[in-house]
């Protein structure tokens, strides 16, 4: 099908088609070099259909420097409009590799946010996996919907005294995408990524998807089926799907 989008974006989020080498490179780089602040921001179904819905947020997914693509979903979308948005790499995976590259070049890490002490089980996990790199980890709010001034400002205190260069954030979505962005002043010079529910898979709270069914791209059944209480999350792929047909319609 030929595109006649001059720009790749999805949903008119603009999406560079970078490999995951070429995302971990510019980290890198970033880390050795930048002063400013670094969002990425993983995308799939829901987080592109939340993004036509909440202005607020949509602007800050089309800001993030970095936006990986989380969900086979979104893969698939790109193909039927036409378009190279690049490898998927799921936000386990980023987490994961972050992580190592941590260790290898001897970084600060700080995950914030997840259900009560998984962090900090990860951090326990990860001190050993990774011994070159140094980790601290923090709940930081008790309730992301309602934080209180308290919590935030603690956090931007452990923020300026451990100074990471890597914070990885797991309040969920859209929750932490825009903490980071309202904060983004205060995180200058650090590697932000907003990694969903990566922090839940890594403390092994939730099961991984068989690699079989990560290569037929129906991980999003594998979850509906292990947690059945999702299943309002997943109707937003139906109106993901309708949004994407308007898509092939208008670039046709």
């Amino acid at each position: 099908m030929k595109n006649k989008n001059k720009q790749n974006s999805l949903l008119n989020i603009p999406i560079d088609p970078l490999s995951r080498k070429e995302v971990l490179e510019k980290i890198i780089k970033y880390i050795k070099t930048s002063r400013n602040f670094l969002h990425i921001v993983s995308l799939n179904p829901e987080i592109l259909v939340e993004a036509t819905k909440n202005p607020q947020f949509k602007k800050v997914v089309k800001s993030a420097q970095i936006k990986i693509i989380d969900g086979s979903g979104v893969i698939l979308a790109s193909k039927l409009i036409g378009i190279q948005i690049g490898e998927r790499y799921a936000g386990i995976k980023l987490m994961e590799d972050l992580l190592k590259e941590a260790s290898h070049q001897r970084l600060r890490v700080m995950l914030l946010g997840g259900r009560p002490k998984i962090a900090e089980q990860i951090v326990a996990c990860q001190k050993q996996a990774q011994s070159k790199a140094t980790f601290f980890a923090t709940d930081g709010i008790k309730d992301i919907q309602n934080p209180t001034a308290r919590e935030e400002k603690g956090i931007l205190f452990i923020v300026a005294d451990y100074r990471p260069h890597i914070l990885l954030v797991s309040f969920g979505s859209p929750f932490s995408e825009l903490w980071l962005y309202e904060h983004r002043q205060s995180l200058k010079k650090i590697v932000c990524a907003s990694v969903g529910g990566a922090f839940d898979y890594m403390a092994g709270t939730t099961p991984r998807a068989p690699q079989f069914i990560h290569q037929i791209g129906l991980e999003w059944l594998y979850r509906l089926v292990t947690q059945p209480w999702r299943w309002r999350r997943q109707l937003k792929l139906i109106t993901f799907t309708k949004e994407i047909f308007k898509e092939m319609i208008k670039y046709r």
